[in-house]
């Protein structure tokens, strides 16, 4: 990623984060893709009615595919409303795909989803990223680091 694509990113209104992910996980490689989706459920990720907190990606049949990512029904949907946590397709390219699938052979690393965003163009396009599990000592390095940047930040306030 670039720094513009990432000035694009920052300006998009919708961004969906997986916090969760950056504390589990160290980010080793990092891909756009983008998402098949429906009529309702691209209406209520602009709306901002989504979450990727337990989703993970797989591949299956040489195709990746998100699981776990949960839309919110849109709410002025009628009988063509969405099921909430289905299974979506994501849009990459086969030698991206392959060469995530002989990464994810290795032990300890996965996909994970951080982050959903509109692109300039209206398209949902989603950030997933290779990544290796921490371990429990890792964890608390990154808690302390984050608590010594909070009180570095309260005492230049104070100044």
């Amino acid at each position: 990623m670039n720094k513009d694509e990432l000035a694009l990113r920052k300006k998009s209104p919708i961004q969906i984060r997986n916090k969760k992910a950056s504390f589990e996980y160290h980010f080793i490689d990092t891909l756009t893709a983008g998402i098949v989706l429906t009529g309702t459920e691209i209406k209520s990720v602009r709306a901002g009615k989504a979450s990727l907190v337990d989703s993970y990606c797989l591949i299956n049949k040489g195709e990746m595919w998100l699981s776990g990512m949960n839309i919110s029904p849109y709410f002025y949907g009628s009988y063509s409303n969405h099921e909430a946590k289905r299974t979506r397709k994501l849009l990459l390219r086969k030698r991206e795909i392959k060469r995530l699938e002989t990464e994810i052979k290795n032990p300890g690393y996965t996909i994970v989803p951080i982050l959903v965003f509109i692109d300039d163009h209206g398209r949902a396009k989603v950030d997933i990223a290779l990544c290796r599990g921490k371990k429990e000592y890792d964890k608390r390095q990154t808690l302390k680091e984050k608590e010594d940047r909070r009180e570095m930040e309260r005492a230049m306030k104070h100044y």
